[in-house]
């Protein structure tokens, strides 16, 4: 078993990008996007069982990654400048764009609210506030213990979604867990005998979800809303458990993926470096196929036909966002130098 590189901290050059991580960010971005591509799709059990089944770790695994990578972080001068350029630009241009789109085509939402997520934007502003409470979560005591309360909790009360904050506190423990990762734990996770475990895992609960997804409401998978309100409409208690539900489900499945994830380099690897691209640039291509030629309305008539052909066209397009080309191409725009803002 190739032994895993030490991951970098933004205090330090930039040496080698970690092979193992990157094959798991290409692998996860693919459910992403075909997650994204059966959103319209879900009133079909084909499809609704797909979809439960990603959402249920594909976002508890990419911010659990997160906080593995973003351990280090100190609030230094070269992290707080690579923060603004890769989070704080591409998180405004990202949401605004996307709300002038939306606005055009739905007349929603009706005044720009650009601290107010709708859509793809949420996960960065995530990420800013993830990254800036770093070291928090490396001075108290019992941080996982402190997440997964105010996790649960924060399901009880109305929080308004600035910078998203009902899910990014929804998230938290799967941050917080990521932190306190180590390269010993995810080597553990390439024995064998768990890969076999994991692999048994990942499809049992895929045919779990095929059979009964029909009678869950997905929206508890969103982690934004408060329990009781329409349409989880649980009680406390209810309401704490599915929490705590999904908290355990999201990951156990999220360290069964990653103990299938590749170890080696591979083509995978370039294309999981550039996951970032696909990430903010995929909504685009899905919401323009819907408002402006509505096919998923034209799709759904086709069943499971439909819902195949969504799945093979969303791994397309995500490998194609995850070309070196248009990486090339919107990288000035998404990761700018700012040269001109940040003092020497």
């Amino acid at each position: 078993m190739t032994e895993l590189a030490p991951l970098q901290t933004t205090t330090q050059p930039v040496k080698k990008r970690v092979a193992y991580l990157d094959n798991a960010r290409y692998w996860v971005m693919l459910l992403v996007v075909i997650g994204h591509s059966l959103t319209d799709l879900v009133v079909m059990d084909s499809a609704r069982g797909v979809y439960t089944w990603i959402y249920l770790f594909h976002m508890p695994f990419f911010v659990l990654i997160s906080g593995y990578t973003a351990r280090n972080y100190v609030g230094d001068q070269r992290q707080v400048r690579r923060m603004i350029s890769t989070l704080v630009v591409p998180y405004l241009l990202v949401e605004l764009s996307l709300q002038l789109i939306t606005k055009h085509y739905d007349g929603s939402p009706e005044h720009l609210m650009p601290l107010s997520p709708q859509w793809l934007g949420w996960f960065m502003a995530a990420l800013i506030i993830y990254r800036l409470t770093t070291p928090i979560w490396r001075t108290v005591r019992y941080p996982i213990t402190i997440s997964i309360v105010i996790s649960l909790l924060a399901g009880l009360i109305e929080i308004p979604n600035v910078l998203a904050l009902p899910k990014v506190l929804g998230f938290l423990p799967f941050y917080v867990i990521g932190m306190h990762f180590s390269r010993d734990r995810f080597m553990a996770l390439g024995q064998w005998r768990i890969r076999i475990a994991s692999a048994a895992l990942l499809a049992g609960s895929f045919v779990v979800c095929q059979l009964y997804a029909s009678d869950w409401t997905t929206e508890w998978l969103l982690w934004k809303m408060r329990y009781d309100e329409a349409p989880l409409e649980a009680g406390p208690m209810d309401g704490l458990a599915v929490r705590a539900f999904l908290i355990v489900v999201g990951l156990v499945l999220s360290l069964a993926f990653l103990s299938l994830v590749p170890r080696r380099e591979s083509w995978t690897t370039r294309f999981g470096s550039r996951t970032f691209y696909c990430y903010l640039l995929h909504g685009y291509v899905i919401i323009l196929l819907d408002r402006q030629f509505d096919l998923w309305a034209k799709l759904e008539p086709y069943g499971a036909v439909s819902v195949l052909g969504c799945i093979a066209a969303a791994v397309v397009l995500a490998n194609l966002l995850m070309t070196k080309s248009v990486a090339d191409l919107f990288r000035p725009v998404f990761e700018p130098q700012l040269t001109w803002l940040f003092k020497k």
